[in-house]
């Protein structure tokens, strides 16, 4: 696979995984393997930036996260998979590449004040929440990465990351490809509560979550507050429910509970029904799998040291180049 078709892309370890994050990025990075070269790692310095104060989960999020990763379907001999802060060229480029970004480029991020409003209970007048996209920045383009998996939205944040390449090549030598957004769809998936999935809201479904556990939440989720009796009409439009069913469930069954809501031909029990089947399908699966890793976690150190070792190959290479371009070898 020639370089220039190499993708990059990370998850942080601050948590569990939920089925959002499943059809909203792993799913497609499963696919995305068959056609590019691929680097998918764990983002457990990201972590940081925002949950220094209590790093203690981060190991164990660190694990769950790579057992996912192959629950899910990546394979380790179709793509490399590795833990971002095993390889130390991460933050020596970030280090070289705090020098010389401007401080307005940092502060003009999205994401910069977007997340101090939602994370008020959190101090995060630091550097290292500060300099985060100076870290991703370092995480792409220390592999070339030419493609990097985003939603439309997301599409800004990939824009100082392109904007440091090319500061970068200007002031020294044309070392890094401008890294583009390879663009994503990414279904936005309700939580229990009916506001978007989130693990900060308490409302996700964890891949990890047992087959009960699943269907007590899904079976007491919020649908259409219309819908008060077995005889009350509905609107599927207002239920989160029915956009679950967007997500999970065929067109035929779409169609079917969208009129059974609307006629009061099938009540929200039998709805969430045919949502809970559907989901348990796709997860059967990824629980099985992770049956397999939690008995056998001799598998997860091993794709962990696989990847990590080509990855951190790739990631010299590209740093003996950038010392030797600022004069620093």
């Amino acid at each position: 696979m020639a370089q220039e078709d190499r993708v990059l892309s990370g998850m942080q370890s601050s948590g569990r995984l939920h089925i959002g994050n499943l059809v909203g990025a792993l799913q497609n990075w499963v696919r995305l393997q068959d056609k590019y070269d691929c680097f998918y790692f764990i983002a457990d310095w990201h972590s940081l930036t925002t949950g220094y104060a209590n790093p203690s989960t981060i190991k164990e999020s660190t694990e769950d996260l790579l057992m996912n990763f192959l629950a899910a379907g990546l394979d380790p001999d179709r793509c490399t998979i590795f833990i971002q802060s095993r390889i130390l060229q991460h933050a020596e480029l970030h280090l070289l590449l705090s020098m010389i970004a401007p401080l307005g480029w940092l502060e003009r991020v999205p994401s910069y004040k977007e997340k101090q409003q939602e994370l008020k209970d959190r101090d995060l007048s630091t550097y290292g929440f500060l300099g985060y996209p100076l870290l991703q920045t370092a995480d792409i383009i220390i592999y070339k990465a030419k493609y990097v998996p985003v939603g439309i939205d997301q599409v800004p944040h990939l824009e100082i990351s392109r904007e440091i390449a090319r500061r970068f090549n200007f002031l020294y030598r044309e070392v890094f490809p401008e890294p583009e957004a390879l663009l994503t769809e990414f279904p936005k998936v309700p939580g229990v509560d009916g506001r978007k999935m989130s693990k900060s809201y308490d409302n996700a479904i964890y891949l990890s979550d047992a087959p009960e556990v699943i269907e007590n939440k899904l079976r007491t989720m919020m649908t259409d507050p219309a819908r008060k009796r077995r005889t009350d009409r509905g609107n599927p439009e207002l239920s989160p429910v029915f956009h679950l069913h967007n997500i999970f469930s065929s067109k035929e069954e779409q169609d079917e509970v969208a009129e059974g809501c609307r006629t009061a031909g099938i009540g929200c029990i039998d709805c969430k029904k045919i949502l809970i089947k559907n989901i348990f399908r796709i997860l059967e699966p990824i629980w099985a799998k992770r049956a397999e890793l939690i008995s056998n976690p001799r598998i997860l150190n091993e794709v962990a040291e696989k990847g990590t070792e080509k990855a951190r190959k790739v990631a010299e290479e590209t740093m003996v180049l950038v010392r030797e371009v600022m004069g620093l070898r």
